[in-house]
């Protein structure tokens, strides 16, 4: 049984998750000069963008429905981490004079995600047998 509090964590976790994957489609979706740069120094314009875009429109959902939340922190961590590794490795932490603030929302939702995986754990099928 999870307390008030953990519900208010897993709901405000999932929420600034969610609104960060979200916001983003626009820009991937409107094929953004910004993004469509972005995605052409990791060599994966334009299947990479809209892809991305897809699968962070899925996680963003899946995050909002209770019953759902962990698929969607499970993808939105898959995800972000592949966004994390290539600011690390190719973008930087500064992406295009950004200040690092992409890198930040990236970081942002890699913790949200965790922290609402963790809280929504007992939803897991396999999990749940084993925590019950």
């Amino acid at each position: 049984m999870r307390t008030k509090s953990q519900n208010i964590i897993s709901w405000v976790s999932r929420i600034i998750a969610a609104v960060i994957l979200l916001q983003t489609l626009f820009f991937k979706f409107s094929a953004a000069p910004e993004s469509v740069e972005l995605f052409t120094m990791l060599g994966m314009e334009p299947i990479g963008r809209i892809g991305t875009g897809i699968v962070e429109l899925i996680a963003g959902i899946l995050l909002l429905v209770p019953r759902t939340a962990w698929i969607g922190a499970v993808i939105s961590l898959g995800v972000i981490s592949g966004a994390i590794f290539s600011h690390l490795t190719i973008l930087g932490i500064n992406y295009n004079g950004d200040g690092g603030a992409l890198f930040t929302m990236a970081v942002i939702v890699f913790i949200t995600s965790a922290i609402a995986l963790w809280i929504e754990r007992a939803q897991i099928p396999v999990l749940n047998k084993i925590i019950a």
